[in-house]
């Protein structure tokens, strides 16, 4: 008999909800995903930045935010380790692209999924790398805004010898 995709997340150690699923979102923004965070659909990046990757722990979590400039797009200067990037972000979405973007080599990062809007709130999800490939082999991320920014790159012809 085939699992639930509560049982799924059950047994992902992601689910700390109670009672049905009904959809990834609505459970995210219910508090029922491990790593789920629901953010206002206003929200600039600075304010979303601390949360986010505290909740996307290791080395996501010291990242720093040096200064904050503008609403619309808002320039952030962060500071991860001894990389010092500038950044213009229009929304939350395009925090999120970059901040998958520079933590995707490390295995201690959370991937962040952008499960979509739900109640006027965007509804992100945290999620372990690890359980990030079980998920989508069982196609339970098929509705992921961002799933194609989180798929592996492969590597360019030249350094692949």
């Amino acid at each position: 008999m085939a699992k639930s995709t509560r049982q799924q997340l059950v047994a992902l150690g992601l689910w700390k909800g109670r009672g049905r699923l009904s959809t990834l979102r609505k459970a995210c923004h219910a508090g029922g995903l491990d790593g789920g965070l629901s953010v206002d659909l206003r929200a600039h990046p600075d304010e979303v930045v601390g949360p986010l990757t505290f909740a996307m722990g290791g080395p996501a979590a010291r990242l720093k935010v040096l200064d904050s400039k503008g609403s619309r797009p808002t320039e952030l200067t962060v500071l991860a380790g001894e990389l010092t990037e500038r950044w213009e972000l229009e929304d939350v979405r395009g925090l999120v692209h970059n901040l998958n973007d520079l933590f995707r080599g490390e295995l201690g990062v959370r991937a962040v999924l952008v499960l979509g809007d739900w109640e006027d709130m965007l509804q992100l999800w945290c999620v372990p790398r690890p359980a990030l490939e079980v998920l989508r082999a069982q196609r339970l991320l098929d509705d992921v805004e961002n799933l194609v920014d989180l798929t592996p790159r492969e590597a360019p012809e030249e350094e692949r010898w």
